[in-house]
């Protein structure tokens, strides 16, 4: 009986949509924010609110030549938005060859996630918060749905807007052929007033090998001890530089909800005219 038990379970297993293999970036989405990055104050078409906004503004790229931060890895929810290529592998049931977990790695700082394909709980909103969060998964019919908590304090753009250890991120792992499109939806009650959903698009490469990398923090600019890079509310030199470079009222590059939608060019009109 064990033995039939376990045949009936096989062709649910094959049925599912094979996602390992070795895939890399077309970045063809968002090229300049995710090549080079964003430009300071660019918070255009992203639906945050004041607290993410005023945070934004305090931030200085200098953050990163702090011994603590220069070996960070992208959280979960910014990972796939990186230059890197990704890896996926499964873990398999030996004798249904049901698939009990996937598996990412980033080429970026390598981490590695996994998300469980066994119906486990999320744990305890007590439980530790890491940059790869807890993820479980489920099939929807051909899309891989993965629910991600537990994620470290990260960030949306890496430009200073912020994103909060209570953010909740869905994804769905569709794929066409050769074509992996990865489509991310961000909750987070702390920093947005509407979801942040946002696709990245991959092509198989099977001819992509990883290559581990080693990050040593090494101190390149002398700070004095206790030094803290920010700008003090009102204060950063750059703030408003993106907008008067491309001609943008101030007000659209300050993001917020109804910069996302096609009918805030009718509120720029009058803008233009001037």
């Amino acid at each position: 009986m064990p033995f039939l038990a376990a045949l009936l379970f096989v062709p649910l297993a094959i049925a599912q949509v094979d996602l390992s293999g070795e895939w890399g970036q077309k970045m063809h989405e968002d090229a300049p924010e995710r090549g080079g990055g964003p430009e300071i104050g660019d918070y255009t078409g992203l639906p945050i609110n004041d607290r993410a906004r005023m945070q934004a503004d305090s931030w200085d790229a200098d953050k990163w030549t702090l011994l603590e931060h220069q070996c960070e890895p992208h959280p979960a929810d910014y990972a796939v938005r990186g230059p890197g290529s990704m890896r996926i592998w499964a873990d398999m049931e030996p004798l249904t060859k049901e698939v009990t977990a996937w598996h990412t790695m980033i080429m970026w700082m390598n981490p590695e996630r996994t998300i469980y394909m066994d119906d486990r709980p999320h744990p305890s909103q007590f439980a530790p918060h890491t940059w790869g969060g807890f993820s479980t998964g489920e099939w929807v019919d051909d899309m891989l749905k993965v629910t991600t908590t537990h994620l470290k304090e990260g960030w949306l753009r890496r430009n200073g807007l912020p994103r909060s250890e209570k953010a909740e991120m869905t994804e769905y792992f569709i794929r066409h052929g050769d074509a992996l499109t990865v489509v991310t939806i961000v909750k987070d009650p702390v920093f947005l007033t509407e979801p942040l959903i946002r696709t990245s698009n991959w092509i198989l490469n099977p001819g992509y090998a990883p290559t581990p990398q080693y990050c040593v923090p090494s101190r390149e600019i002398d700070h004095p001890i206790g030094w803290v890079p920010h700008h003090l509310p009102g204060t950063n030199p750059w703030l408003y530089d993106y907008a008067v470079k491309n001609g943008f009222p101030r007000d659209a590059v300050r993001g917020g909800a109804e910069t996302m939608y096609p009918e805030y060019q009718q509120k720029l009109e009058p803008e233009r005219r001037r």
